[in-house]
């Protein structure tokens, strides 16, 4: 059995073993403005809740371990003292992912992920239109855990407001498990959805994805592509040229000879089967095509 003093091994391998070993987690999805009221949103994994009178959730957001910095929900929340933390199922997983991308202070990530902004009852901070439950919070609390990469920052928020989709009740109002579908994560890039299983989502590109925002209005506003679809697409550095596009367009017309006649809507769904198998440049090329 490998046995290992912490204090043995860099930060970075130690966060892998405790992601990989303590798992599935689930995932707060955390809105946030700042004192000028721009929106911010992220997803977070160290989360859970602990107490049901009164009704506290903690969430933590760690410092970096790269460079020792905090991030942008933090910061808001020392602010303003409140959030508002959306559930995370499965439709809306791969858009998530993409707003854990980080883009520069005052990029609205509700815009980059394509997520709808709901505003909250009580609090500043936006809901997820998208999630099926939502929890308007104020911050009772922020337990600094220590000053070096990697230290947490426990959050500790009591939920002042709920809001549930009647499309995950059942008729007398409790949770319908199967139908609110939630993820969770674990290490690397397994998630876990409740109902099936393991899968990977990789990571964010170091770089920044060009974000749903910045997608052709065709393809932002399509009836066929989903959001987790789009998330997915939305996770490119640069869009495809157009020499590129028409050498793979050239390639595949053997097995798809119509590929230069199809509608709008034929391009989407086709696009949509390569995004189930992962391969977002495909897609983009046949989108753009």
């Amino acid at each position: 059995m490998l046995s290992i003093n912490p204090k043995d091994i860099s930060t970075a391998k130690l966060h892998s073993y405790l992601l990989s070993s303590v798992a599935p987690r689930p995932i707060a999805f955390a809105s946030t403005v700042n004192a000028k009221g721009n929106p911010n949103l992220s997803p977070f994994s160290f989360f859970n809740v602990f107490s049901a009178n009164p009704p506290i959730m903690v969430f933590s957001p760690a410092r970096r371990v790269r460079d020792n910095t905090t991030k942008h929900t933090l910061e808001n929340i020392l602010e303003t003292k409140e959030v508002v933390i959306n559930v995370v199922n499965y439709d809306l997983v791969q858009q998530a992912s993409l707003s854990s991308t980080e883009y520069a202070e005052g990029t609205n990530e509700f815009e980059k992920a394509g997520l709808g902004m709901l505003k909250s009852d009580i609090v500043k901070p936006f809901r997820v239109a998208e999630s099926p439950v939502q929890f308007e919070c104020k911050v009772n609390d922020v337990i600094e855990l220590g000053k070096e990469g990697g230290a947490g920052n426990l959050i500790v928020c009591e939920v002042l407001k709920l809001h549930i989709s009647k499309e995950v009740l059942e008729e007398d109002e409790t949770i319908n498990q199967i139908k609110l579908d939630l993820v969770a994560r674990s290490g690397g890039s397994f998630y876990t959805r409740a109902k099936k299983g393991f899968f990977e989502i990789p990571k964010p590109i170091s770089t920044l994805g060009i974000g749903v925002d910045n997608m052709p209005e065709k393809i932002r506003n399509s009836h066929t592509l989903s959001g987790n679809d789009l998330g997915m697409l939305g996770n490119i550095e640069a869009l495809p040229t157009q020499d590129e596009i028409n050498l793979f367009i050239k390639n595949i017309s053997k097995n798809h000879p119509d590929i230069a006649t199809l509608s709008i809507r034929e391009k989407h769904k086709l696009a949509k089967n390569y995004l189930s198998f992962g391969d977002v440049n495909s897609a983009w090329k046949i989108l753009l095509s």
